[in-house]
């Protein structure tokens, strides 16, 4: 999974602009987090089709306030520069949850 590393307006809209992307949101302390991260490689695999990008919540405060991630881990699908679902809440998240939300996405 691709780390984001710096921020501005233009470099996201240059890196969603064409094709499909799943942000996680995501910070070093959260325990949800962590208890989702071992199944992350096998969620990412099993959808080839997106580009994943993790974005330190802590790091990356006024993306996620301006997205509105109020919970961590927390997902937002984007295709050709335009939002097309997300699973944002403050609740532990499965593998299973994950997938079915990803499955329930335009194609």
């Amino acid at each position: 999974m691709k780390q984001l590393e710096n921020l501005t307006d233009e470099t996201l809209e240059e890196l969603t602009k064409t094709g499909k992307h799943m942000f996680l949101f995501t910070a070093s302390w959260c325990g949800d987090c962590r208890a989702l991260a071992p199944s992350l490689p096998e969620i990412e695999a099993e959808h080839p089709d997106y580009d994943f990008i993790s974005v330190d919540r802590d790091k990356f405060m006024d993306l996620a306030q301006k997205w509105q991630i109020f919970g961590i881990p927390s997902f937002v699908a984007t295709k050709d520069g335009k939002e097309i679902g997300r699973y944002v809440n403050k609740e532990r998240k499965t593998k299973k949850q994950v997938t079915d939300f990803i499955n329930t996405l335009p194609q």
